[in-house]
């Protein structure tokens, strides 16, 4: 299901008499007559309402004998939640390009000439400056701790709240004096 037709469904959801309706259709196939009967509303009420659900997918239509029967689409109510918010976004690429635009105007901010001017108060920031940082060093390749500290010092000069920062970003690990660039 697309983000457009979650949108649609959602909205069709949203209203008392549809609900009503689905409800019923959920127990039989009905026509427009009798779902108006039995939720005491107008037989045109009920096909407003009708063509709604069927523009998002809610119910299905067919013929048998004079009476147009309605359905419910249970394959469009087994889509999960989760699957629903999991579909790629229509504006994944828009929101990527803000996000690469809010990253630059970060480094652009807190970086002069390649070094840091000062660590972000704001986590965000200061993740991405650290992310900036982490880049210099190599993956799959072990630094000492002297390694580590002169590849910082070409950064900042306070080497050791960066390198305490980025263990606990989870960008450096170490252990017994050994450090590493961790693998996203």
């Amino acid at each position: 299901m697309t983000e457009t037709e979650a949108i649609s469904l959602f909205k069709c959801l949203a209203d008392k008499s549809r609900l009503q309706i689905l409800k019923s259709l959920a127990m039989e196939d009905m026509y427009v007559e009798r779902l108006a009967e039995r939720l005491g509303i107008s037989a045109p009420t009920v096909s407003f309402h009708l063509k709604k659900l069927a523009d998002a997918g809610a119910v299905t239509s067919y013929k048998s004998q004079y009476y147009m029967m309605y359905s419910l689409n249970k394959d469009i109510f087994e889509t999960s939640m989760l699957e629903i918010i999991r579909e790629k976004s229509d504006e994944a690429e828009i929101q990527a390009q803000r996000d690469a635009e809010y990253r630059k105007k970060v480094i652009d901010a807190f970086f002069e000439y390649g070094k840091l001017k000062s660590i972000p108060s704001q986590r965000k920031k200061e993740r991405i400056v650290l992310e900036v940082i982490a880049d210099a060093f190599e993956y799959d390749r072990i630094y000492t701790e002297r390694e580590v500290n002169i590849i910082i010092a070409d950064f900042f000069d306070d080497f050791c709240t960066i390198r305490r920062d980025m263990i606990s970003e989870n960008l450096l690990d170490r252990d017994a004096g050994k450090y590493w660039r961790v693998k996203a």
